[in-house]
C-alpha cells in the first residue's frame, strides 16, 4: 500500500491504518529500535509504542515521508527506553551524542521549534554535501548509534580510520554551523 493511502487511513481513524503501517515498515522500524536497545523484547515493545505514537500524531501532522516520520518516532521512543534502562550507566548512546554535543545547539522550548527545523534543514544540507562514504559513517554513528568497530567492519577500515574520519567530520560540521550563525 502506498504511503499516502496509509496516511489517509490514519486521518480517517481506520482500524487498518496501524496493520497497514506495520506490514510495510515493521522490519525497518524494528531494526532502528534494536540497534539502539540491543534487546529484542524492548525493541518489540518500542515498536508497539511507535504505532501508538504515530496514531496520536496523525492527524494533525501530515508527514511528507511516512517512512522517515515513523523511523524518527521509533528512534525517539527507543532512545527514551534506552535512557531508562541505563539510567546510571555510561552507554554508547551517551557517548555518541556527547561526541557531537559541542556542535549541536540545544532546543528546550516550543518557541525554538522553528529554529530547530532550520537547524535540521542545515544539517541535511551539510550531509548532502558529504561524499557518500563519509555520510554513511556519520549517519551510522550519530543516527543509528552503531559502535565504531561495527562501522569499521562494514566499511572494511580500521577503527582508527573511522575515529579519524569522525573527528574530521565533527570539525567540518562545527565550522559549517558556525559559518551559518549557529551558536556552537
Amino acid at each position: 500500500m502506498e504511503d499516502e493511502k496509509i496516511i489517509e487511513l490514519f486521518f480517517q481513524r481506520s482500524e487498518i491504518a496501524i496493520p497497514s503501517l506495520a506490514q510495510k515498515y515493521e522490519k525497518p522500524l524494528f531494526s532502528v529500535s534494536y540497534r539502539i536497545l540491543q534487546n529484542r523484547e524492548d525493541a518489540q515493545e518500542c515498536i508497539k509504542d511507535t504505532y501508538l505514537g504515530i496514531w496520536n500524531a496523525i492527524p494533525p501532522t501530515r508527514p511528507a515521508s511516512l517512512y522517515s516520520f515513523a523511523c524518527r518516532v521509533a528512534r525517539n521512543i527507543s532512545i527514551n527506553r534506552h535512557k531508562h534502562n541505563c539510567a546510571a550507566k555510561r552507554n554508547s548512546y551517551t557517548v555518541s551524542i556527547e561526541e557531537i554535543g559541542d556542535c549541536i545547539p540545544a532546543s528546550n522550548t516550543v518557541a525554538e521549534d522553528f529554529e530547530l527545523q532550520l537547524l535540521t534543514d542545515t544539517l541535511n544540507q551539510w550531509l548532502e554535501s558529504l561524499r557518500p562514504q563519509n555520510r554513511y559513517i556519520f549517519v551510522r554513528r550519530y543516527w543509528y548509534m552503531d559502535p565504531v568497530p561495527q562501522i569499521a567492519t562494514a566499511m572494511k577500515m580500521s577503527d582508527a580510520a573511522i575515529y579519524l574520519r569522525l573527528d574530521r567530520l565533527k570539525k567540518k560540521l562545527y565550522k559549517y554551523l558556525k559559518e551559518r550563525g549557529y551558536p556552537v
